[in-house]
């Protein structure tokens, strides 16, 4: 009974840390459909289930095209970084960006900031979707050398990481930032199928229906 409850509790605040985090609640990586059609590296993928690049403060790159489960396997990793009581934090690139430009005007930006350092695991989706502006560059620059060799941060992006240099506003913050990201990285690029469709609803005929017939 003392196992049990001790369980519960440790499932209770796993769900509580990931909410926290911004974590989707079903992406979890037992919930990862092992016969969808896409191909990545296992071992990779083994070793980050590990969590030991959280504790030697690297980074992950997950990279491939638009819909191949980018976003589910960068979650599933904080969920389970979240159940090793590991502080995590979830964002969109996009919403990243914005959320920090609105910090500036209310002054509450210096909070968000240190907010986003302090997580051993920040996991940024969509990284580089569209091109940054300068301030929306300056703010990732200083994610990146506040973050480097401290803690480990997860990109998911369909660009390749030299892509990533055109994609950011200055040429020099650009160059240096990606650098100290690449210098202890992991990347595992996922290809195939869209995982998404087969997300798609359909109806599911029973066996015994009969096919409805109009009459007038």
């Amino acid at each position: 009974m003392l196992s049990d409850e001790v369980s519960r509790r440790d499932r209770t605040s796993a769900a509580l840390r990931a909410r926290a985090a911004h974590l989707d609640p079903k992406m979890t990586l037992e919930a990862w459909d092992p016969s969808a059609q896409v191909s990545y590296d296992r071992a990779v993928l083994d070793e980050l289930v590990s969590m030991r690049f959280i504790e030697a403060a690297q980074n992950v790159f997950v990279l491939g095209p638009v819909g191949v489960g980018k976003t589910f396997i960068a979650t599933a990793l904080g969920h389970i970084a979240c159940r090793h009581r590991i502080k995590a934090h979830f964002e969109r690139g996009e919403r990243l960006s914005r959320r920090l430009k609105a910090a500036r005007l209310d002054a509450s930006y210096d909070g968000e900031m240190r907010k986003l350092i302090g997580a051993d695991l920040l996991i940024i989706d969509d990284f580089a979707l569209q091109r940054l502006d300068p301030t929306e560059t300056a703010d990732f620059y200083e994610l990146v050398v506040e973050r480097h060799k401290a803690a480990a941060t997860v990109l998911t992006s369909n660009r390749a990481p030299d892509e990533w240099l055109s994609m950011l506003a200055d040429p020099l913050l650009a160059q240096s930032a990606v650098d100290r990201l690449q210098s202890s990285s992991w990347q595992l690029v996922i290809e195939g199928e869209s995982y998404r469709q087969r997300e798609r609803p359909g109806i599911s005929e029973k066996p015994n229906a009969k096919r409805a017939t109009r009459t007038t």
